[in-house]
């Protein structure tokens, strides 16, 4: 078994992050039900105006929301597959097929997200005017995409290890 402060850190962050995004999820929900009950003085109070004048940032405020959702579970599964992955290093056990399973995994779920963030700023752009901008700062970078790629690379990687491993395994 491995223990180290960095791997006991990176267990109680990710413990943490986990719970966190299920609370972000509550709260977008809650505003995403909040903006249809209680319309107008909900989005007057994000800045978006009057219903009559901005019915389409309205909609594209809802529809960005609507992302935010479906990003929760996405999240929540590759903080939870990474969890795992710590797991078995902390155990002194990582170069398994599993993790290489998992690296992929993670390596789809970052790729949709980031597919996930280009419909946002496609939304964003669609219903922003001058008269009521939807400017949501998000600028292209292309880290997210290298990471993805990376992702991919390391699952192969471990996928190799672990081949290797068995194998070595078999002929002792």
């Amino acid at each position: 078994m491995t223990h180290s402060y960095p791997l006991a850190l990176s267990r109680r962050v990710l413990r943490i992050l986990i719970k966190l995004n299920l609370l972000f999820g509550v709260l977008i929900l809650a505003l995403l039900v909040t903006s249809v009950v209680v319309e107008e003085p909900v989005m007057r109070a994000l800045g978006a105006g009057s219903p009559e004048a901005n019915a389409k940032l309205y909609l594209g405020m809802r529809l960005v929301a609507v992302i935010g959702l479906a990003g929760v579970p996405l999240v929540h599964f590759l903080l939870t597959r990474l969890l795992a992955i710590v797991d078995t290093v902390r155990d002194g056990n990582p170069f398994v097929m599993a993790n290489a399973a998992r690296l992929q995994r993670i390596a789809w779920a970052v790729l949709i997200l980031e597919l996930m963030h280009l419909a946002v700023a496609v939304i964003a752009a669609a219903v922003s005017t001058a008269a009521a901008p939807f400017d949501i700062s998000r600028r292209f970078s292309l880290t997210p995409w290298l990471a993805v790629l990376l992702l991919f690379v390391l699952a192969r990687v471990f996928e190799q290890g672990a081949r290797m491993r068995e194998e070595l395994e078999g002929t002792v």
